[in-house]
């Protein structure tokens, strides 16, 4: 691990400022992402549910981790990142995955939710790989942990979660997000430039911005597209409306979020983006809200095979 490490950690924007132990076995305290310094991943397999961009025919190297630094109710991956249910490895265990992967065929290999173990990423890529590396965030990330990225990253795929202070207060825990998502996604565009795809259609370099439509929150996402049209030209980046909320974790404590989000939300918000004349990225249909879409973290490629 970098000297840097055993500082006081401010790898994301919380900036929490503990010393992070090198596990969950070490006595020092973590910090809002309840994580050691040591990855912990819940599975790392082919994924073939990403834009077809990055998914391709043979699927993207996805490695999730676990920990989040945010505390989303209606996160779909909640026992991983609330729950922190995974495994610790090793830097160089984390490096062998990424090769085991790509000998499967991946596209890319796709860091899901990695900004909180930002320096073992850091040493497990300090050699380039033969594929392109996805950074694939809830957007919640530190400009300054993004720049450490510079040219080793070339795919950035962040969420922009909301336009709304309260709703992101409420929501996730971060009254701070909209600004912080914002310049994150101006740095992410400002390292790749506009997207470039290759002759097979897969994404070589760029940034697709995500936004998940929260059921009775339609003005949230009207907001999100109205800075992404503002800040962003035709052909500079990708935009991709997602459809595919389900009520997950502590969303039943919130009436507006235990439904799914319903026809004439979804058609208000995909109206408005097509008004805005935005016509680079890709839409969900209404079958894409199922439980089948959701990976199973259940370790699944994370321990080395004997």
């Amino acid at each position: 691990m970098q000297e840097k490490s055993l500082n006081l950690c401010s790898l994301c924007p919380r900036k929490c400022g503990v010393s992070r132990g090198e596990s969950l076995e070490s006595p020092e305290k973590n910090g809002f992402c309840r994580c050691a310094r040591k990855p912990m991943l819940a599975r790392a397999a082919l994924h073939f549910w990403e834009e077809p961009c990055i998914s391709g025919k043979r699927g993207s190297g996805a490695v999730f981790f676990s920990g989040c630094n945010l505390r989303c109710v209606f996160c779909q991956n909640y026992e991983i990142s609330t729950g922190r249910q995974g495994k610790e490895i090793t830097v160089e265990r984390l490096r062998q995955i990424y090769f085991e992967l790509i000998g499967q065929g991946a596209h890319n290999i796709n860091l899901v939710t990695p900004g909180h173990f930002s320096d073992a990423i850091d040493e497990s890529l300090k050699e380039p790989l033969p594929v392109p590396v996805v950074w694939n965030s809830n957007g919640y990330d530190s400009v300054e942990t993004l720049r450490r990225f510079e040219e080793r990253v070339k795919i950035f795929l962040p969420d922009m979660k909301y336009s709304d202070a309260a709703a992101a207060a409420k929501y996730s825990s971060a009254p701070d997000y909209v600004s912080v998502a914002r310049k994150a996604v101006l740095e992410m565009f400002r390292q790749t430039g506009p997207y470039q795809l290759g002759d097979d259609g897969m994404l070589k370099q760029g940034v697709i911005i995500r936004h998940l439509i929260l059921p009775g929150n339609v003005e949230n996402s009207l907001g999100v597209i109205d800075w992404v049209a503002d800040h962003f030209q035709p052909g500079e980046v990708m935009f991709s409306l997602m459809r595919q909320y389900l009520p997950h974790g502590k969303a039943e404590l919130y009436p507006e979020l235990t439904r799914r989000v319903s026809d004439e939300e979804y058609e208000r918000v995909e109206n408005y983006l097509y008004g805005t004349g935005f016509e680079d990225g890709f839409v969900q249909e209404a079958d894409s809200a199922e439980e089948e879409f959701i990976p199973a973290f259940d370790g699944t490629g994370v321990e080395k095979k004997a």
